[in-house]
């Protein structure tokens, strides 16, 4: 006899087939990849594509995307489903580290700063956000990057430097004139170096001309990948052109030159010489390095941390970064175009105390606040601080003295280097140092890994 408190044991294989699938579908590729080991039945069931790989796309992208876009079903679920977990680490943010792009062809010369990647309903999208331009405190956001899938599944990617498509159906669009791919677009390869770190390098090998111009009613562009069939570009002064990727035909024309006389091999070094300069003069884009922002938004153990905006002291807006480092301190570095001179070097502010002053505070203290100005937007010149009113206060340094260091303690006045950040009621703050007679006030750009105040 069995009483209420004994567990009844009934094993996976009595379930029905829709439960067993419903709970596969919580787990990932690898889990269910062993368990589909444990017997030929379990192995069919893990195989089932339109059942099992479509709940488990379905469960963790359906909300994010439209899966069943990506490619109208040109390939399986299982294949789509790993490429989408692999295209998941792509959300979010990323700050451009090192030098602006220089070799940009006939494009515009801009590489942007912060690039923000998003979800679209059959591709990943990948937008430069800016500053406005026009003095307020709005925030740009122009596509630049697109990352689609082929009809073979592979990712296809585009580099649109000028942001001319604003939609994934203007793209496809423009990619049904080849001219728009030669002139506009450039084929790039995003590369993953860890988890939190992206370059972006022109796909030299990609076959422009294997592009057949076919648009599938998902909206996907079919185009040619590395290494598929397509005529390459000839040279002037080749006596033949080899049909397939160039790498192949590097291969074929060594080889082949090898077993001529030595005549044959000299033929080829030229060759190779002048493919390598005409190769230099076709690259328009330089690889360009990424690093993900990890951390966008405040959390109650870190309430200064994030991407946030703010008018400067020449009363333009800038973005700011305020990390906390490993061992409990803050700094705030500007997020901007570095042709801008000492861009992206020095922080803006640093600390190593993060240990607050709470109200009430000194009547010095309260002095310093007070005989400020606010830099604001003109839209908010009128604006009232209502609930911004200072809630915390916290030490902060300039870069001066950690750039010049011997310097800090003799020659520089400490009041050039020495800074607050007032923290208000409602979550944002404003910094400011002594040697200036006014206030930055900050607001975020993100929400929950969100932008928003877009134009």
């Amino acid at each position: 006899m069995t009483t209420q408190n004994d567990a009844v044991q009934i094993p996976f294989s009595d379930f029905p087939e829709d439960v067993q699938l419903t709970i596969l579908s919580f787990l990932n590729q690898s889990e269910i990849s062993s368990f589909s080991c444990t017997s030929k039945r379990f192995y069919s069931l893990c195989s089932h594509d339109s059942k099992l790989w479509f709940s488990l796309c379905d469960r963790k992208f359906g909300s994010k995307t439209q899966i069943n876009k990506w490619v109208s079903g040109q390939i399986t679920y299982k294949r789509l489903y790993k490429t989408l977990c692999d295209l998941e680490g792509l959300i979010g943010f990323w700050r451009r580290s090192g030098e602006r792009n220089k070799n940009c062809g006939n494009v515009v010369d801009y590489t942007p700063a912060l690039v923000y990647f998003q979800w679209g309903d059959c591709c990943v999208t990948g937008s430069r956000v800016s500053p406005s331009k026009n003095g307020g405190s709005g925030v740009v956001k122009r596509p630049c990057f697109w990352i689609c899938l082929n009809s073979e599944g592979e990712c296809v990617n585009f580099l649109d430097p000028n942001c001319k498509v604003e939609v994934f159906e203007d793209l496809v669009k423009k990619c049904d004139d080849l001219g728009f791919v030669e002139n506009e677009l450039i084929p790039v390869n995003v590369n993953f170096m860890g988890k939190c770190h992206l370059v972006v390098e022109e796909n030299l090998n990609y076959v422009s001309s294997g592009y057949s111009g076919e648009v599938r009613k998902s909206g996907v562009v079919k185009v040619g990948s590395p290494g598929s069939p397509g005529s390459s570009r000839g040279e002037e002064g080749d006596e033949e052109n080899v049909v397939g990727s160039p790498v192949m035909s590097d291969m074929y024309q060594y080889f082949a030159n090898r077993t001529s006389p030595g005549a044959g091999g000299e033929r080829w070094s030229r060759r190779q010489r002048r493919r390598e300069k005409v190769k230099k003069c076709w690259k328009k884009w330089e690889p360009e390095h990424y690093v993900k922002i990890v951390n966008c938004s405040p959390t109650p153990s870190r309430p200064l941390q994030g991407l946030w905006k703010g008018i400067c002291d020449d009363m333009k807006l800038d973005f700011y970064l305020v990390a906390y480092d490993d061992i409990g301190g803050i700094a705030c570095r500007r997020v901007e175009d570095s042709s801008k001179p000492f861009s992206g070097y020095a922080p803006v502010f640093w600390t190593s105390d993060t240990t607050f002053i709470e109200s009430p505070f000194s009547p010095e203290e309260n002095y310093i606040y007070d005989s400020r100005t606010h830099l604001r937007p003109p839209e908010a010149s009128d604006y009232i601080h209502g609930d911004e009113a200072v809630s915390r206060i916290l030490y902060i340094n300039s870069s001066y003295d950690l750039v010049i260091p011997d310097l800090a303690e003799t020659s520089v006045n400490p009041r050039q280097v020495e800074g607050r950040i007032w923290q208000y009621g409602n979550g944002t703050f404003g910094f400011g140092f002594l040697r200036d007679n006014h206030i930055v006030d900050l607001k975020l750009i993100t929400r929950n890994d969100n932008l928003f105040d877009t134009s």
